[in-house]
């Protein structure tokens, strides 16, 4: 597992750099890679103090993200999610040390919910998974990050938890849900939410409960799927973030109501929108569907019918505000008479590319 999220993490970064080339921040430049580096470390971890010591790494540097759009709701934004990470981060310490103090072992494995330690872990885990009612943080301050910034976000803060919870409480019967409800409240808000990339962060944690329930079922075939949705989520829900950056960077506006249209000024944006759009709704013969049906299938062999019936309703939800909320707003519905340049050629390469991917 660590190898292939290992793969995934350098193909999400390989996307984001050239996504970013145009970008002259230093600042940026050089906290994406400590960021993705941070994340590498994290999957590769053979000790849970490793774990720890670049799970604090990853929360600075995805802190500089936000931060470098240097606006001041990014600020704020920002500070509000350190506070958050650190506060994850001060639980993993302590459950740490009590886990260590009480085994005698620092092996990351299985570690299940049996003590105050684990479940210590474990709420830190869920903290950065945007576990239901611990998931503020990501609505609030994904959107306030830069154009590339939040490509680079939804790549790795949260599939570092992913896969942490796979490696640590595979089959916990409590997992399968929380990830169903996290698959479906994130619809209510992202239907009614004007800001497209806050829509967009709704729907990442949406697709995150897909990956944790899987976890929670525990059976080779749904520990799978999770694995393979958050490959697949890396890549549309980052195709679909770039798509959004780019309208961004053009027009300076991202509200749904203030947009529209633009399918006549950027159609190649256009087209790489409705790919990643096709792609999270799960159409046939893209990627989102085979590692859905994965989970969904794994959900009814197990006995968990109600699970499932979440889970549909959920990628009916998905549809509407994915689907077709995000390319409809903003480059189908009104004219709202922007005109604009089409993407700078890295962005539409690294669009191209995740295009392909989704296929």
């Amino acid at each position: 597992m660590s190898v292939l999220f290992g793969y995934l993490f350098n193909l999400a970064a390989f996307l984001g750099i050239i996504y970013s080339l145009h970008v002259k921040d230093t600042l940026q430049q050089t906290v994406t890679i400590l960021y993705a580096g941070s994340a590498l470390g994290a999957v590769f971890a053979g000790d849970l103090i490793t774990l720890l010591i670049f799970w604090e790494i990853l929360a600075v540097t995805s802190a500089f993200l936000i931060w470098a759009r240097r606006t001041e709701r990014s600020y704020q934004a920002a500070a509000r999610y350190l506070i958050i990470q650190v506060i994850s981060g001060l639980m993993l310490l302590t459950g740490v040390i009590i886990y260590i103090h009480q085994t005698g072992e620092t092996t990351f494995g299985f570690i299940g919910l049996k003590g105050m330690d684990s479940w210590l872990i474990f709420i830190a885990f869920g903290i950065k998974s945007a576990f239901p009612l611990l998931h503020n943080w990501l609505t609030d301050a994904y959107p306030e990050s830069t154009e590339t910034g939040t490509v680079f976000l939804s790549a790795f803060t949260t599939k570092v938890a992913v896969y942490s919870l796979a490696r640590g409480y595979p089959g916990t019967d409590l997992l399968i849900y929380i990830g169903a409800a996290m698959t479906a409240f994130p619809i209510f808000f992202a239907v009614i939410e004007n800001d497209l990339r806050r829509v967009l962060a709704y729907s990442l944690i949406n697709q995150v409960g897909f990956m944790v329930c899987g976890i929670g079922i525990g059976t080779a075939l749904a520990i799978n799927g999770a694995v393979a949705h958050a490959f697949n989520d890396v890549i549309f829900k980052g195709l679909l973030f770039m798509t959004m950056g780019a309208v961004l960077y053009r027009t300076g506006k991202i509200n749904g109501s203030d947009l529209g249209g633009l399918y006549k000024s950027m159609p190649l944006t256009t087209t790489f929108c409705l790919v990643g759009a096709a792609s999270i709704s799960a159409f046939p013969l893209f990627s989102g569907f085979v590692s859905k049906s994965m989970v969904m299938v794994a959900a009814i062999e197990e006995g968990y019918e109600y699970v499932w019936a979440i889970l549909l309703f959920a990628s009916a939800g998905v549809f509407h505000h994915a689907g077709i909320k995000i390319p409809f707003f903003a480059f189908f519905s009104h004219d709202a008479g922007i005109r604009c340049k089409e993407a700078p050629w890295n962005m539409l390469l690294a669009m191209g590319l995740a295009s392909i991917l989704c296929i």
